[in-house]
């Protein structure tokens, strides 16, 4: 395009250069000779016309280079977006990917709890056979776990704290915490983090339409002053033509033999006027013209930061629904543990019922051994309480560094499109301006 452009400059250099020499020529033209001077004066209309048309190809030769580097830059702008649309696209690929593949573990997951507990289930039941507890201690012992588990789903289903009772659980040490109160200080963490979150969200949207109605406010005043300067251009344009017409008039009456003879410098005085008048509105033309196009820049410029704002936005918009649809989801996880904490405590309280009926046939069978496996029974239903009490602490457990990983790959994630998307805007400034000032360049020359 540079080699293209230094071509055209040349052309029109050697054309200017002959263009002068035509000018230079017609102001030596004797008044003595008739005939020679009428010969030259057909000489000078021809080279004013060839003038003006050379003028206008150079003008059309200017807008359609500026037309190619436009287009250049718009293909260039789609291809960079086109590519960061299929990088999206992947990614969201492989988030997808990635979520079906945890379902499919979850899943599996769950079917291998359900056949162990399965299989636990029909070993207790064999060795329920076997073994014989006093009616009394299993009643009291029945009843305490009822009360416990009614705690423990009470205090389940009432999780939120206020800023008082979350500073005095915050002090204790995390092992003197039951686990209603640990669940309950996680939670409040979380939620009061994510209304923060969301309230500065909100101070941020704010001040984003602000700055989006000054900027409509000034593009109005700048498509305002625009009109004027247009109008008035319009209006110097018109006059540019009047006087061109009265100027070939008044060629037309010099043309007639005597009448110029007698009337030569009355002429020529009034050509230098009009000659004078006409490069006068051609300067201003030429001042409008650049005024003209400094405004078209601005206006881009302010339609340019207009569609990054909005684009921030929708971003910030999408940010904010996804933090909504996170905290439903881990509100359904947390209602559907709950459910299977109160179904296990259901298969619990099963289970102490079939214990109590074999005890209870085995009583009348064999009281002989009754002592001997009162202290088996006793000991196994120890090992079995506190094999219940390991597993409901490791799912705990799993549940929470779960979260705790989801939660932190979700940030890191949000982060990276922060960042991407930072850069990429510093990017498009750069190339912005690279491209201003090649086109300030190509104007100088």
């Amino acid at each position: 395009m540079s080699h293209k452009s230094s071509k055209v400059i040349k052309k029109v250099n050697v054309s200017s250069s002959l263009e002068s020499e035509d000018i230079s020529l017609e102001t030596t033209v004797p008044t003595d000779d008739v005939s020679s001077s009428e010969e030259r004066e057909g000489t000078v209309k021809i080279t004013k016309q060839l003038i003006e048309r050379k003028e206008l190809l150079h003008n059309l030769q200017l807008l359609k280079i500026e037309l190619s580097q436009k287009n250049l830059m718009i293909d260039n702008l789609k291809v960079e977006y086109l590519t960061k649309i299929e990088e999206l696209e992947e990614k969201l690929n492989d988030a997808i990917h990635q979520k079906q593949l945890l379902s499919l573990q979850l899943d599996s997951q769950l079917a291998l709890q359900q056949e162990d507990a399965r299989k636990h289930q029909a070993l207790m039941k064999q060795e329920m056979e076997t073994i014989l507890l006093r009616q009394k201690q299993l009643e009291e012992t029945n009843h305490q776990l009822r009360e416990r588990a009614g705690d423990i789903r009470r205090s389940l289903r009432d999780l939120e704290l206020t800023d008082e009772c979350y500073e005095k659980l915050k002090s204790l040490p995390e092992d003197q915490l039951s686990i209603p109160e640990y669940v309950s200080v996680r939670f409040y963490e979380v939620v009061h983090s994510l209304r923060k979150e969301l309230s500065d969200l909100q101070m941020k949207k704010e001040s984003l339409t602000e700055e989006l109605s000054g900027y409509r406010s000034q593009l109005k005043c700048l498509t305002e002053s625009y009109e004027d300067e247009r109008r008035s251009r319009s209006e110097l344009e018109v006059r540019c033509q009047r006087l061109t017409l009265e100027l070939a008039d008044t060629k037309q009456l010099i043309q007639q033999g005597d009448y110029r003879q007698e009337n030569y410098d009355k002429v020529k005085c009034e050509r230098d006027v009009f000659e004078h008048e006409l490069s006068e509105l051609r300067r201003k033309h030429e001042i409008l013209e650049v005024s003209y196009k400094t405004q078209t820049k601005e206006r881009n410029d302010l339609a340019k930061e207009l569609a990054t704002i909005q684009q921030s936005l929708n971003l910030l918009q999408k940010d904010k629904d996804y933090l909504n649809r996170q905290n439903m989801e881990l509100s359904v996880r947390c209602a559907h543990e709950e459910d299977r904490l109160e179904r296990l405590q259901i298969q619990l309280e099963d289970a102490k019922k079939a214990r109590e009926e074999m005890y209870e046939k085995y009583v009348a069978s064999r009281q002989v051994t009754v002592y001997h496996y009162k202290a088996e029974y006793e000991k196994r239903l120890h090992e079995e309480l506190e094999q219940i009490r390991l597993k409901t602490n490791q799912e705990i457990e799993q549940l929470r560094s779960t979260s705790k990983e989801m939660y932190e790959r979700e940030n890191r994630n949000l982060r990276e499109a922060r960042d991407n998307a930072v850069a990429e805007k510093e990017r498009a400034v750069i190339a912005e301006k690279d491209s201003l000032r090649k086109y300030d360049q190509l104007l100088e020359q």
